[in-house]
């Protein structure tokens, strides 16, 4: 695609990596597009199941937006605002039928943070931190950070993280519920494919659908997200048979007893 973003096939798993370490991954006008680009291809690919989204080098899985193009390029902060997926790379992530799960390799800063958060997993070595300064910046998030944010590790301390601009490491974050486990440096990409593998190992089409019904219900009320599953489960449930459910049977046992 561009040198800026890597993308390496495993199997039925794509490995995409923010290729500008010597800026710490700055998410420039380019690599934003091409980061989009990147993302809506491997969306409309059937044979990927499973995505890995890091960052080249141990300093950074990205640092945000670049502040020093916003501050040369007067178009440059109009860009970052675009609506569609082929053109902003939360959206693209967003999108994504597959699950993607973000290797939080080093700083996720401001935008970069937004960029962890469009992830549905994430896993964060232990150099990871993470910081919101868009006070410190004078910009709005515009890629989700101020919604987001409060309803995974809530309301005061998303305050406290966005009004301080102050960064938390990796070990707080997981204590928060931001990351779902912290790993070594050198065992971070490992770990990440590990779990794509184990993803990868079920039924990609099914957990297409799971992933949009928890997607999908998680703006809603409890109730209105209750009332989702069953209209979507009633149908879909009703359609197995007991020869369907007699088949997967042994070989979810036969996993359970490995694990």
């Amino acid at each position: 695609m561009t040198d800026l973003v890597l993308l390496e096939r495993r199997g039925a798993i794509a490995v995409v990596t923010l290729n500008r370490p010597e800026a710490m991954n700055a998410l420039s006008v380019a690599l934003r597009a091409a980061l989009s680009q990147v993302m809506v291809a491997v969306n409309a690919d059937p044979s990927i199941h499973a995505v890995v989204l890091t960052g080249a080098g141990q300093r950074a899985f990205t640092a945000g937006l670049d502040l020093k193009e916003l501050g040369s390029e007067p178009t440059a902060l109009r860009g970052a605002n675009a609506t569609t997926p082929e053109e902003n790379p939360v959206l693209a992530i967003e999108m994504c039928h597959q699950p993607v799960i973000g290797a939080i390799n080093g700083v996720a800063i401001t935008g970069g943070f937004e960029l962890a958060l469009a992830c549905d997993i994430l896993i964060a070595s232990t150099s990871a931190r993470f910081a919101d300064t868009h006070s410190r910046v004078g910009l709005m998030p515009g890629w989700g950070l101020s919604q987001k944010l409060s309803r995974i590790i809530g309301l005061s301390r998303a305050k406290e993280l966005s009004f301080s601009g102050n960064f938390i490491d990796a070990h707080t974050a997981e204590r928060w519920g931001l990351v779902n486990r912290v790993v070594e440096p050198d065992e971070l990409l490992p770990a990440a494919v590990r779990l794509a593998e184990d993803i990868v190992s079920g039924d990609a089409a099914f957990i297409t659908r799971y992933k949009a019904l928890m997607n999908d219900g998680y703006g809603m009320t409890l109730a209105e997200g209750l009332a989702l599953e069953h209209a979507r489960s009633l149908p879909y449930n009703s359609a197995k048979t007991p020869e369907d459910l007699e088949a997967t049977r042994a070989a979810v046992i036969a996993r359970g007893r490995k694990q």
